[in-house]
């Protein structure tokens, strides 16, 4: 069985490590588990640490460390300006774009979103769904939630992009068909997704002038909640990090 994966950070030297608080009271209480198991731990920057459950408390556990690895930051890194959607398919597309291996999911109010950001109440939801998506994707690397962003300040993550995505159901160049940095070096790609009502005139003006294009994801357009996902893996694919 594949070993349970648990943060700590940061991630102490040593051959033993306590794993306590929120995440060990978990491993203990709640999975349960036991003296002989293996786990996982990691810090979610990239250090991950291979061990054996030595000993059980009631709300931490004791890991005997085998091997530690540390994996480098992947290239291009890719961000993902989520607009707002109502219910629960915001966390929905958060726990997609973290599983399939997005760098930075920007929560984005537009000017068509019938959701509205919730402060630190709906921060705290994605953050807990990305934390538990990266958990099940083993991801050594876990997603960063920003900071609610507006027209302007995604304006201006666009612009400093290497490569900066919009995506829109009218546009005439295919995502398959945008030019996709690769490489150790190569910087950042910004995609916007728009809310279920779509992306305003102003709001397309702005980030063309950013340097932003439009692309069409494909023939058929999708949910608010799903489109960011498929975009990163045509991404993923064409930058080669898959």
């Amino acid at each position: 069985m594949t070993a349970p994966v648990f943060r700590l950070d940061p991630l102490p030297p040593g051959d033993v490590v306590v794993l306590g608080g929120d995440e060990g009271r978990h491993a203990a209480a709640v999975r349960r588990l036991r003296v002989g198991e293996h786990v996982d731990l990691t810090d979610g920057r990239g250090t991950v640490a291979e061990g054996v459950v030595e000993a059980v408390e009631r709300a931490s556990l004791h890991v005997r460390v085998r091997e530690r690895r540390v994996v480098p930051p992947p290239s291009p890194r890719l961000v993902v300006a989520q607009a707002l959607v109502k219910g629960d398919r915001s966390e929905l597309a958060v726990e997609l774009l973290t599983e399939l291996g997005v760098d930075e999911i920007l929560p984005w109010e537009a000017e068509r979103c019938v959701a509205r950001w919730a402060g630190e109440k709906t921060a705290r939801r994605w953050t807990a769904t990305a934390e538990a998506a990266a958990k099940q994707a083993r991801r050594p690397h876990w997603p960063v939630v920003g900071d609610v962003v507006d027209r302007a300040a995604l304006a201006s993550r666009l612009a400093g992009a290497e490569l900066a995505v919009v995506l829109h159901e009218q546009a005439g160049t295919p995502l398959t068909g945008a030019a996709v940095p690769s490489g150790p070096d190569a910087g950042e790609i910004v995609v916007v997704v728009g809310p279920e009502g779509g992306i305003s005139d102003a709001e397309l003006s702005a980030f063309a002038e950013a340097g932003a294009g439009t692309y069409l994801l494909g023939p058929s357009v999708l949910r608010a909640s799903t489109a960011g996902a498929a975009a990163a893996a045509v991404l993923l694919a064409a930058s080669g990090r898959w």
